[in-house]
């Protein structure tokens, strides 16, 4: 079974479709022998539970599928649409410089996680790491080219 991190599940698992096998925590996974990427080929797919059951060419069998347990699948940014006006990829968050509304550096984020609330940044500041929410109520504007955001935190939040 499949768990999709996506909004567009129907078109990366779509018949026919390609993903790249990726490790446990998401990077490209490469074959130790040849140090080649693999890519899979998607041959069926289907609602099942709370994702999807994938069918791949070249992976015949239930006890073949299992080798593939607490893998991703990764798709190449450049094969995908990119995000719309006033959105962003996830992966794109680490690394971003943050602000608050009168302009004083806040901190970078180093890494996200999601909660079932939504999406949580981890942002190092000069106290330390703090989590702040990714969602509408604090995040006043980011720039995907400047690598930029401006957040308008309640007081104490990063304290």
């Amino acid at each position: 079974m499949v768990l999709p991190m996506t909004d567009a599940p129907d078109a990366i698992f779509a018949l026919g479709a390609r993903v790249f096998v990726g490790t446990p925590n998401g990077d490209l996974a490469l074959d130790p022998r040849t140090g080649q990427s693999r890519a899979l080929v998607v041959q069926a797919v289907r609602p099942f539970k709370d994702g999807l059951l994938v069918f791949f060419e070249g992976i015949a069998d239930r006890t073949e599928a299992e080798r593939w347990n607490g893998r991703t699948f990764l798709v190449p940014s450049d094969e995908l649409t990119p995000p719309a006006e006033g959105e962003l990829w996830l992966h794109e968050l680490a690394g971003m410089r943050t602000f608050d509304a009168a302009g004083a550096e806040i901190g970078e984020i180093t890494g996200w996680y999601e909660l079932p609330q939504g999406v949580v940044l981890e942002i190092r500041t000069v106290r330390g790491v703090r989590d702040v929410p990714f969602n509408d109520a604090f995040v006043q504007h980011f720039d995907r080219v400047a690598r930029t955001m401006t957040l308008d935190v309640p007081a104490g939040l990063l304290e």
